[in-house]
């Protein structure tokens, strides 16, 4: 009896054990599905979600006299013209966009309005301000093709309108039909496939553009080390402008006026920004990123931030006046620049706003699977499914930056411009990832550079930086000059 004890007990400890190593397997190689809330099923959350990619067919140029040839020789008998019996003609100056046919092989498609048909090749086109688009945009659940419904500032929506796709009829069961009762309830619900095709190019935007009207290096009245004082007390010690000049006065004697202080800044922020973006920083496979609100002559602004995980550098910063996935995209490219592809189990923290995974898709589009990637996304601030309880923390970190970021922010009451708000955070951040000791890291900073270790005290270093600044910035421009000899 024993026996058969110890020999039972030895079977569930080694089902213990393969039960641990299993559950360690999953948690390790399978990532976790978000849990959905009970409300995200409803239609009326189905608005802030963000469909996937269309089905793209390029807009290929045919030879309208290779098609007559060709359909003569299938068919045996030849393409004739149009024969017109309403004594109307075609302008001479229309021809097909897709074949090139002449105007004797159009029909008048909509009775003198524009629209056309083209008899060899099917095409149907408007002439005019429309023209045809090299690309054409299918709904990736049924085929048919997208429609242009509506223009807005930097992107255009096209809309799947067959009333029989699966993924309209999916969403369009989910709806009460009590709620469907009048002729425009539908319009409260996203029932059609939607894809909005960007009409600005993000990926070809200049990322180093800096602020206008900065002043020269060449100092009349004051010298570099004056001027590193004022970068000392105004970003480290997060002193106004007008405290700052005031604070010289006080300790040193030195009577300089805030604007001048405020020309300094914008000077070093332009000659230091180029070092900071261009550094290479160690990346890990986790980024968190977040958004925050500035004010902006009392107007709310925003302030984009992505964050590695292991290294807590600032990657990717972005300063805006609107909410839109355009200055998300900006903020990711500079977070993914330096890299060729994406690490192995990439994962990018974000919380549940749909500019996210909006800019993630545009980076699946133009740069192809190696910078595809999905969106780990933490929603609310309570842990109600696994993978905000998973990633939380994470999440947390960004939080704690922002904070840091607001805590000197709040000195100033807001910006009076947006090249002030610029300047302002390009230094704060140079000032975060290169100068400012961190607990986490036993108060050390973040990116050790040899030659700012030198110095001996925190203006002196903001001196070195400005000369790293000024030799980041020849690099480039020999750099563009050999691009363009090569070309």
């Amino acid at each position: 009896m024993d026996n058969i004890i110890l020999y039972l007990l030895t079977i569930i400890q080694e089902q213990y054990n393969t039960i641990c190593c299993l559950l360690n397997l999953i948690c390790r190689y399978f990532p976790l599905r978000q849990w959905a809330f009970d409300d995200s099923h409803s239609p009326k959350y189905q608005k802030f979600t963000t469909d996937r990619l269309p089905l793209i067919k390029p807009f290929i140029k045919q030879d309208w006299q290779f098609l007559l040839e060709y359909y003569l020789w299938k068919y045996g008998k030849p393409v004739t013209p149009v024969q017109r019996r309403n004594g109307k003609s075609i302008p001479e100056d229309v021809f097909c966009p897709l074949c090139g046919a002449p105007h004797h092989y159009l029909y008048d498609n909509n009775g003198g309005n524009g629209q056309y048909q083209c008899k060899i090749c099917g095409q149907t086109f408007v002439t005019g301000d429309v023209v045809p688009s090299p690309l054409r945009f299918a709904c990736p659940y049924c085929g048919h093709s997208l429609v242009p419904k509506k223009d807005r500032k930097f992107f255009r929506i096209h809309k799947c309108v067959n009333p029989r796709c699966s993924f309209y009829l999916h969403n369009l069961s989910k709806v009460d039909k009590n709620l469907l009762e009048e002729d425009y309830d539908k319009n409260k619900y996203k029932l059609h496939y939607l894809y909005r095709e960007f009409t600005v190019d993000f990926f070809r935007m200049d990322l180093d553009s800096l602020p206008k009207n900065s002043s020269s290096l060449k100092f009349s009245k004051h010298n570099a080390h004056i001027m590193s004082l004022c970068l000392t007390m105004h970003v480290n010690l997060q002193l106004s402008l007008r405290k700052t000049a005031q604070a010289l006065y006080d300790l040193y004697g030195i009577r300089i006026s805030h604007q001048q202080v405020a020309n300094y800044a914008r000077t070093a922020a332009i000659v230091i920004k180029p070092f900071v973006d261009h550094y290479e920083y160690p990346k890990s496979s986790i980024f968190t990123a977040d958004e925050t609100y500035i004010k902006v002559r009392g107007i709310k602004g925003y302030l984009w931030f992505i964050m590695d995980a292991a290294s807590r550098s600032i990657l990717g910063y972005q300063v805006s006046d609107n909410r839109s996935v355009g200055p998300c995209i900006l903020a990711m490219r500079m977070a993914f620049r330096g890299m060729k592809r994406l690490p192995e189990k990439f994962r990018f923290i974000a919380d549940g706003y749909s500019a996210y995974p909006l800019a993630a898709q545009q980076f699946a589009r133009e740069l192809g699977d190696s910078f595809k990637f999905d969106i780990t996304q933490v929603i609310g601030l309570t842990n109600d499914d696994a993978v905000s309880k998973e990633f939380r923390p994470y999440k947390q970190m960004i939080e704690r930056l922002n904070r840091t970021f607001k805590s000197t922010y709040r000195v100033s009451c807001g910006y009076d411009n947006y090249n002030g708000a610029n300047y302002n955070v390009a230094l704060w951040v140079a000032y975060y990832n290169f100068l400012r000791p961190h607990k986490h890291n036993h108060y050390r900073v973040l990116n050790p550079v040899d030659m700012l270790e030198g110095a001996d005290n925190m203006p002196g270093k903001w001196q070195l930086l400005i000369l790293l600044g000024q030799q980041t910035i020849l690099h480039l421009q020999e750099q563009q000059e050999a691009g363009s000899i090569c070309s």
